[in-house]
């Protein structure tokens, strides 16, 4: 159901008027853009006289951790008794930069038994209907980029400190790779022109995330590159598969494939990838295109997922080398498709 982005923000405007207990909750592998947005927001309630709590499935990266706040979030996995009181003391809970309640994993069952009023503030599409409000907009270049339309809607743009400008930009940053992607709304350089205007310093955001890298991980990049990179140019498409061995002997820690996605576009000709990591269970896949091919609708057709157009992931269930000529058969069963996108940038 589609709602109307000012009346639900007004809403949300008139929900927060009196000093709550308010938990924040992102998806599981939180990136840029989710641990951005609710850090963001974390600052701005505290300064509306708000309890705030944060929760996050899992763990994020290392390179992620310099935001402001960052240190008072709630990682379930590893602190569930801390973070089934805090769902149970909450009289709202806001979902942010998440559509689906199973990128929660086993956090979402909680979640969705709570008797909290449930806020969604997200920019993917198809969302669950599950919630009293529901800010969504598949327009806008990342969640953040919405948090900072709302704060703004609020009144309340003389709220937004450095603090919440670098989470806010952070946000952005990474949401559109370093405004290469999903960033052709004239819009959201105004955005940055004005969270500029807070004394934040672009250059160092950057270099906390994509400068901080650790050896190990070089190493893995090269390593991928060098033998874990398959191109399929039949197909426009080239992939990079990792197997739990291969990350345990690089040290590999969460975040550290963050961008390998990516890579192969460098690559002439190439105008889909796709990412996979064995993990305990699963291999999880992430997929990115250039042009009209979806890889949201590739994935949620055949790899339990979905996300956005040129952004989406998935998962599967048999071995790795299974998955992956699953993945050869399907390219060919989508071939027309394929063959008909034609990239000539955004």
């Amino acid at each position: 159901m589609i709602r109307d982005l000012n009346i639900e923000s007004e809403k949300l405007v008139t929900l927060l008027k009196q000093p709550g207990n308010i938990l924040l909750v992102s998806h599981y592998n939180p990136d840029g853009d989710a641990i951005g947005s609710v850090l963001a927001l974390y600052h701005y309630l505290k300064e509306k006289g708000h309890q705030v709590s944060l929760i996050v499935p899992n763990d994020f990266p290392d390179f992620l951790k310099w935001m402001p706040g960052s240190d008072n979030i709630v990682v379930y996995f590893k602190h569930q008794k801390t973070a089934t009181k805090i769902i149970n003391e909450s009289n709202v809970i806001i979902c942010v930069d998440f559509n689906d309640v199973t990128r929660l994993k086993d956090l979402g069952t909680k979640l969705v038994s709570s008797d909290a009023a449930k806020v969604l503030i997200d920019h993917h599409p198809k969302p669950d209907d599950i919630y009293k409000i529901m800010i969504n907009n598949t327009g806008v270049s990342s969640t953040a980029e919405l948090i900072y339309n709302f704060i703004c809607k609020a009144g309340d743009r003389r709220l937004i400190d450095s603090k919440i400008a670098e989470c806010i930009y952070c946000g952005i940053m990474t949401d559109t790779g370093c405004f290469s992607f999903n960033s052709s709304n004239p819009e959201t350089f105004l955005i940055i022109a004005d969270l500029l205007k807070c004394g934040i310093s672009k250059d160092k955001i950057f270099n906390r995330v994509y400068d901080n890298f650790s050896y190990n991980r070089m190493k893995l990049l090269g390593y991928c590159l060098n033998k874990k990179m398959v191109v399929l140019p039949e197909y426009h498409t080239a992939f990079i598969y990792l197997t739990r061995k291969e990350m345990e002997k690089h040290h590999f820690k969460p975040g550290d494939s963050e961008g390998f996605v990516n890579l192969p576009f460098s690559i002439e000709g190439v105008n889909i990838t796709a990412l996979f990591l064995e993990k305990k269970d699963e291999i999880r896949i992430s997929m990115r295109s250039r042009g009209g091919f979806a890889v949201n609708s590739f994935c949620t057709e055949n790899f339990e997922g979905g996300g956005h157009k040129n952004a989406a992931g998935g998962e599967s269930h048999i071995s790795m080398k299974k998955t992956i000529e699953k993945f050869k058969k399907l390219l060919e069963l989508y071939r027309h498709e394929i063959e008909t996108v034609q990239w000539f940038g955004e």
